[in-house]
């Protein structure tokens, strides 16, 4: 019988040591990953995309902010009182503004930021004031009913936080009568060539 010497046992039999492995903080893991709207024939799917992220100004910057990708809103104020910036890489705890998650429409892969504000329509004939006391048990409050068409309306959840407006979509699709709902997404403004 042989006598190794526990150290030395230790050391030939042993894992090598691993470094620490980090994992990268998910800013946005109350967001969904994918965000599906639409009938079946119609859907559009947004998909949500890591490495980038959206500040939203509560005053339109004078200049593309430093290290932005992409701005929107840059001609004027936006119906929501924001405009958007998008950056890659993750934020930073100082930023100002009110941050959120970047999203890709598939499957062109445009990138598009959700504003907080949700479309919603119901049928013809069924106006959104007859419907403001269901509207509000789903976590939400109408902004703007468009005079057009009353049964049209942009919502806004009650926490004013644009995750519990994308999160309580389905809340909003089992009232009677709904006919179509949409999270408001800004994209960059595409020009149509040869029709």
């Amino acid at each position: 019988m042989f006598y190794f010497p526990a150290e030395y046992f230790l050391q030939v039999y042993s894992l090598p040591l691993i470094p620490e492995v980090k994992f990268q903080n998910d800013y946005f893991s109350e967001y969904p990953e994918q965000i599906r709207v639409g009938s079946d024939s119609t859907a559009i799917s947004y998909t949500r995309k890591s490495g980038y992220y959206a500040i939203h100004y509560n005053n339109q910057p004078k200049t593309v902010a430093p290290g932005a990708i992409l701005q929107l809103n840059d001609g004027a104020m936006s119906t929501t009182g924001y405009a958007y910036a998008v950056f890659p890489g993750e934020p930073n705890q100082s930023e100002q503004g009110k941050l959120s998650p970047v999203y890709t429409i598939e499957p062109n892969g445009s990138l598009a930021v959700p504003t907080g504000l949700v479309f919603i329509r119901f049928a013809e004939g069924v106006d959104v004031k007859s419907q403001h006391e269901a509207i509000n048990r789903a976590g939400y409050e109408v902004v703007q009913i468009l005079d057009y068409a009353p049964h049209t309306a942009w919502l806004r959840a009650q926490s004013d936080n644009i995750a519990d407006a994308i999160a309580k979509i389905p809340q909003l699709e089992a009232i009677p009568k709904v006919e179509n709902i949409e999270p408001q997404m800004l994209m960059e403004r595409g020009l149509r060539l040869g029709r």
